[in-house]
């Protein structure tokens, strides 16, 4: 489904994502799930497998350099920042976000490694909270929350427990 349609599918869902996740809004992503969650998701409760983004400001055939602020911590909003090879920040970022009320958008993989996205395509982790809630903390259950981000993410998202 193209990120146009699920808006239109979900009564403004771009406008959410266009505050969670600037780098990556309205018409440019593209994504496709994946069955398989990604190394540091594999085993987690409610990972779901990855997805693929293609960012609206997308660089084309070349590989670019990322490092995420928490590695795969459903419960931690993160922010995923573009870097060079070398580490220094390029201006590029994004926050993590909610698909819905249930499903978390976690970037990967380590916290403040540096990884490439070849073609410029970034995959991160889907998560379904109230199962991650439910699995990992033992609660009662859990929704995907939009808040706000660590630097220079300005809005970002995370599971969150009941």
């Amino acid at each position: 489904m193209t990120l146009q349609r699920l808006g239109a599918a979900t009564g403004g869902f771009v406008r959410i994502l266009a505050v969670c996740i600037p780098v990556l809004m309205l018409g440019g992503i593209a994504h496709a799930e994946h069955d398989e969650p990604s190394a540091g998701a594999k085993g987690m409760p409610g990972a779901m497998g990855t997805m693929e983004y293609k960012p609206a400001d997308w660089k084309g055939n070349v590989t670019t350099y990322w490092k995420d602020t928490d590695g795969v911590d459903p419960g931690v909003a993160g922010c995923h920042i573009g870097v060079t090879q070398n580490g220094e920040p390029n201006g590029r970022f994004f926050g993590e976000a909610c698909l819905d009320d249930r499903i978390l958008v976690e970037s990967n993989p380590g916290a403040n490694a540096i990884h490439p996205h070849t073609n410029d395509l970034g995959h991160p982790d889907r998560f379904d909270c109230n199962a991650w809630c439910v699995g990992a903390k033992k609660a009662k259950g859990g929704v995907c929350k939009a808040v706000s981000g660590p630097s220079p993410c300005a809005a970002s998202a995370r599971c969150e427990c009941n």
